[in-house]
C-alpha cells in the first residue's frame, strides 16, 4: 500500500490532462471506457474491492498475475476500497469532490443504497459526470437482470446473422459487445465533459450494453420497419455483394476478398481469369452479384487454391484489388504494416519485466496518447490516493485490518 508509481512519460501535455477519473466498474466495458480515457491523460483512479478486481483472475495468468488486468487497468492508479462500508462510502465521497467523471457498472439500484446514487454525488460537485455502463440500462423491465456482453450479442441481433446458413446462431469468442460498449462510452462521457463547458454541469450518462451492437447493424431495422425483411445468415458471405468470402490457399493460409465497390469486384474476376462475368448485366449491381455468389466464389476460390498465400497477396496488390491474409496473434505480431503503427507496443512491468500488448487505439499528431504503464499490482497507490484526501498511515492501517482498503 506504500509503493508508488514506477517512472513513466508524463501526460501533463496529454489531450485529457487534467481530467479525473474514478473507476469503480468491474470486468470489461467500464474499466475499458476508463482505459482509453487513461491512454489520452485522464488520471484515472481505479478503486476495486480489498480482494481484487475479478479481472485479475480472470482469463491467462503467468507466475499468478493476471495479463488481461495488465492491459484493461494501463495507466491507472489502483487503489483498493470497499464500497459497501461506511468508511469506504465517507471516503469515496471525499474523492468525488474532487473527480470529474465516475464510471461504475453495478446493477441499478446499488448506489442509491449505498447512499451514492447521482442526486446524493451532485450535491457533493454538481460538474460531475457520472457514467452508468449496464446491461439493459436504468429504466425498463429488464434494468436490473444480470447483463453481460453476451446477452448483449444475443439480444441485439447479432448472432442471429453470424454463423454459416444452415448452423446455429454463432456468439464472438471475445468481449465484442463490451468492447463497442467500451468506445460508445468514452465517446458519451467526452460529450458530457463538453456540454459542461456550456451549462457548468454534469449529467448522468446511461449506457445499456444491449443498444451499441444494435447501431453496428446498419440499415437492419429501417430494412425490417420498411419491408419486413429479415437478415439470414450467410456465413463468410455478404448479402450486399460478392465475391466477398474467406478463401484457402495452396499452402493451407486463409485470405478475405471484398468487393464492396463495383470497380473492385470487377478488377478480382480479371484477375482471377474471368473477365466474362464482368459483362453480364447483374454483376453490375452488388446485390445481383450476391445472388450468384456460388459461382463467384467458385471462379475465386479455385485461383486462389492454386497459389500460395504470398502469391495471392501480392497479385491482388499488382491488381489494386482488395484482399487480406486472416491473421492469427503471431501474425499480427511479426506484420510490418502493424510495426510501422507500433500496433502492438512494449513496455516495461514492475511484475512480469518486458511485456507487449495494444498500443493506444488512435494516433493525435499534436498530443499523442501512450501506455505509461501497465496494470499495477493491488493497492499499489493506495496510500498515495487517500492520503490526498485525509487518510494518514494510523487511519489507513485501522482500514485495512477492518478489511475497507
Amino acid at each position: 500500500m506504500t509503493d508508488t508509481a514506477p517512472a513513466a512519460p508524463s501526460a501533463r501535455g496529454s489531450a485529457l490532462a487534467g481530467i479525473k477519473v474514478l473507476d469503480i466498474a468491474t470486468l470489461f466495458a467500464g474499466p475499458l471506457a476508463a482505459t482509453l480515457l487513461a491512454d489520452f491523460g485522464a488520471d484515472v483512479t481505479k478503486v476495486e474491492h480489498p480482494k481484487g478486481d475479478p479481472v485479475r483472475s480472470h482469463g491467462a495468468s503467468k507466475d499468478g498475475v493476471g495479463l488481461w488486468w495488465k492491459m484493461l487497468s494501463r495507466n491507472k492508479k489502483a487503489v483498493t476500497l470497499y464500497l459497501g462500508s461506511p468508511e469506504g462510502q465517507d471516503i469515496f465521497r471525499r474523492m468525488v469532490a474532487d473527480t470529474d467523471v465516475v464510471i461504475e457498472n453495478f446493477r441499478p439500484g446499488t448506489l442509491e443504497r449505498w447512499g451514492l446514487g447521482y442526486e446524493a454525488l451532485a450535491e457533493i460537485n454538481p460538474r460531475l459526470v457520472l457514467a452508468r455502463v449496464t446491461g439493459f440500462g436504468q429504466i425498463g423491465p429488464y434494468a436490473k437482470r444480470p447483463g453481460f456482453g453476451t446477452l448483449a450479442e444475443a439480444m441485439s441481433g447479432f448472432a442471429a446473422i453470424t454463423g454459416q446458413p444452415d448452423g446455429p446462431p454463432t456468439l464472438p469468442p471475445f468481449g465484442l459487445a463490451d468492447g463497442v460498449s467500451a468506445l460508445t462510452a468514452a465517446f458519451g462521457i467526452m460529450t458530457a465533459l463538453h456540454a459542461r463547458e456550456r451549462t457548468g454541469r454534469g449529467q448522468v450518462l446511461d449506457l445499456a450494453i444491449i443498444e451499441p451492437m444494435i447501431t453496428l447493424l446498419g440499415p437492419q431495422a429501417i430494412t425490417y420497419d420498411q419491408l419486413g425483411q429479415l437478415q439470414p445468415r450467410t456465413g463468410n458471405r455478404s448479402v450486399n455483394n460478392a465475391p466477398r468470402n474467406t478463401y484457402r490457399t495452396k499452402d493451407g493460409s486463409w485470405v478475405a476478398v471484398s468487393t464492396s465497390a463495383q470497380s473492385i469486384a470487377e478488377r478480382v474476376m480479371r484477375l482471377v481469369g474471368r473477365p466474362e462475368y464482368v459483362d453480364e448485366p447483374w454483376f453490375a449491381s452488388g446485390a445481383e452479384r450476391a445472388r450468384h455468389a456460388d459461382e463467384l466464389d467458385a471462379a475465386v476460390g479455385s485461383w486462389i487454391a492454386d497459389r500460395t498465400r504470398s502469391e495471392v497477396v501480392e497479385a491482388f496488390e499488382d491488381a489494386q484489388a482488395a484482399v487480406a491474409p486472416i491473421y492469427d496473434m503471431s501474425d499480427i505480431f511479426e506484420d510490418p504494416q502493424f510495426q510501422a503503427l507500433d500496433t502492438i507496443t512494449e513496455v516495461e512491468d514492475e511484475e512480469l519485466g518486458t511485456i507487449r500488448f495494444q498500443n493506444v487505439p488512435f494516433r493525435l499528431s499534436d498530443t499523442p496518447g501512450a501506455v505509461r504503464w501497465p496494470g499495477p499490482r493491488k493497492g499499489r497507490d493506495t496510500a498515495e490516493v487517500l492520503g490526498r484526501y485525509g487518510v494518514d498511515a494510523e487511519e489507513l492501517a485501522a482500514l485495512a485490518e477492518r478489511g475497507v482498503v
